[in-house]
């Protein structure tokens, strides 16, 4: 699952016109990447009925999840089980108000304030606790951010997050390998989730 790190992670908003990073917006791979793991192509694997039943379990989770107030990890598990692999809107405009977040995107404007860099920022890795939001965390856990600073007085965040499950990793003693089968007998689709702030002011 991903981490936030832009070098190793895995796992799980508006658009512009001209933008040179509206390939991430479309899902497309050019301005952020798309993280590999090690976990065999869609639809490659056999489906077997303890896949069927983890899969009719995470429907109720994902039920669950939205009666209890989870929006944000229900619908990125109901995305997953949908298994289009299309590319996922999350949103930003609560993601970008989280503290841990809202801290590493004043950092990056510092930055830019200081004259390290200018128009729009590099990516950036930041992680969710479930102490700040078990909601969140459980959506995304890390995502990648970047920001876009055209003046001095307004910026917009972009995040970009590969949703997945990684085979050996595990929370709570719950193998993932589990849910990542899901992926692999075509029974869910790993997918990009992406957002994007409109302009804030600074």
């Amino acid at each position: 699952m991903e981490t936030g790190a832009i070098h190793g992670d895995s796992h799980i908003g508006g658009t512009g016109t001209a933008d040179p990073g509206a390939a991430v917006m479309a899902g497309g791979p050019a301005a952020a990447p798309y993280l590999p793991n090690d976990n065999a192509p869609h639809a490659t694997l056999p489906v077997r009925p303890t896949d069927r039943a983890v899969r009719a379990g995470c429907l109720v989770l994902a039920r669950l999840w939205r009666l209890t107030g989870l929006r944000n990890a229900s619908g990125a598990l109901r995305h997953y089980l949908g298994g289009t692999g299309e590319t996922y809107r999350i949103d930003a405009s609560t993601l970008v108000a989280l503290p841990p977040v809202r801290a590493a995107v004043n950092t990056r404007l510092m930055e830019a304030e200081a004259g390290r860099w200018s128009h729009r920022d590099t990516w950036h890795g930041v992680t969710v606790t479930p102490a700040t939001s078990l909601d969140w965390w459980l959506a995304v856990r890390g995502v990648q951010f970047r920001v876009e600073r055209p003046n001095p007085d307004f910026y917009r965040v972009e995040f970009h997050k590969t949703w997945n499950f990684d085979r050996g990793e595990s929370a709570f003693g719950i193998p993932f390998t589990l849910f990542a089968r899901l992926h692999e007998t075509g029974l869910a689709w790993e997918f990009v989730a992406v957002g994007r702030t409109g302009y804030l002011p600074r």
